[in-house]
């Protein structure tokens, strides 16, 4: 009953209050109309949560109770008590998400579908679950492999999985939180102007700042890349930034078709970045 009332209260809480504060404090210029780019996202983010539920909840749970009976997976190497297991659960499964996600934008198979969360011409809230569902159905047999590798209970799971949702509505927020105080916010969590760069038209900053929940992953493996000012930043991927690319149907069909230029525009010019390609942590920028 607890569980419920957090999915059905808390979650859509957060989103409602993180689209009201964007319309208040906005971080970047929006460049396409709201109404329209929040309707097909929405659609979207039904059908991920239609398919997440169906599909990879069932599967991950599972193989957490399967794990779990049989104390298979990382934690249970060395006897814990219940409340370390659960912390070094929730960190691991981080870790093997930072993996997976990067695994999105290395492998082309996978870039395909996964484009069609990057596509969005303007970042915000409702960017966070605009995702292909079929890409949310075959990351099924990525949670099966997490909790075969890791252990994690279905306590962790689930706290991780409330966690994770809340944390990837803030961090694709378009909300202006003062600069001193996400700094010292990015130190422990994935913050909005850390993933607003992930978002970039620019190759080499998209392939950056791949971390969910903590950032420690990015710096831990040198991915992490915060001096980019958000104004000097256009959202996308500049090969599909034409208005019919957004169009719910193309969107849906997308991964099915010959794929265009990425990273060049509609004049065959890639966006370039002031920045030294090497990726830097330096302190974040406005």
């Amino acid at each position: 009953m607890e569980k419920a009332y957090l999915t059905v209260l808390i979650l859509p809480g957060i989103f409602i209050l993180l689209l009201l504060a964007e319309q208040v404090i906005p971080l970047r210029q929006r460049t396409r109309p709201l109404f329209r780019r929040l309707v097909n996202n929405l659609i979207l983010t039904a059908a991920v949560f239609l398919v997440g539920s169906l599909i990879v909840k069932n599967a991950g749970l599972g193989a957490s109770k399967w794990t779990t009976q049989r104390g298979i997976g990382i934690v249970f190497v060395v006897p814990l008590p219940r409340c370390c297991r659960i912390a070094i659960g929730i960190l691991l499964m981080d870790l093997t998400f930072y993996y997976w996600h990067r695994a999105n934008h290395r492998i082309a198979l996978l870039w395909r579908f996964h484009n069609v969360h990057h596509i969005d011409p303007d970042l915000d809230v409702s960017t966070s679950y605009r995702f292909h569902f079929v890409e949310i159905a075959y990351s099924c047999v990525f949670r099966v492999c997490q909790m075969l590798v890791v252990g994690a209970d279905p306590l962790t799971y689930a706290i991780y999985e409330t966690v994770f949702s809340a944390e990837t509505m803030l961090h694709h927020s378009n909300v202006r939180l003062p600069l001193r105080f996400e700094r010292l916010l990015n130190r422990v969590i994935v913050t909005p102007r850390m993933h607003g760069i992930h978002h970039s038209a620019v190759g080499a900053e998209t392939n950056s700042n791949y971390g969910v929940i903590f950032p420690w992953w990015d710096r831990l493996h040198r991915t992490l890349l915060l001096n980019v000012a958000q104004s000097s930043i256009r959202i996308g991927v500049p090969g599909y930034l034409e208005l019919q690319d957004n169009r719910l149907w193309n969107l849906l069909r997308m991964p099915f078709v010959r794929q265009k230029r990425y990273w060049c525009d509609a004049n065959g010019l890639s966006p370039k970045s002031n920045k030294d390609k090497t990726v830097k942590v330096t302190r974040m920028s406005a």
